[in-house]
């Protein structure tokens, strides 16, 4: 019944600290790649926008210059 028993058995704690900070990385990185692929996609959206904003005026100047 010796106390320091106890704490022989508690020792694979200091590894619960690592696997906390792997998991944490792990978070962080997947956070990072969220917010990378959202910035691609706004990205993307405000190429294509433009495109097809130019596309229809391209399509509006076609029709006026038909229809006169």
């Amino acid at each position: 019944m010796d106390p320091s028993a106890g704490a022989r058995k508690e020792r694979p704690k200091p590894r619960e600290p690592a696997a906390r900070l792997e998991k944490a990385k792990q978070r962080s990185a997947q956070q990072e790649l969220k917010q990378r692929q959202r910035a691609e996609i706004y990205a993307l959206n405000r190429v294509m926008t433009e495109l097809e904003q130019q596309q229809f005026d391209s399509f509006c100047k076609q029709m006026q210059g038909s229809g006169e």
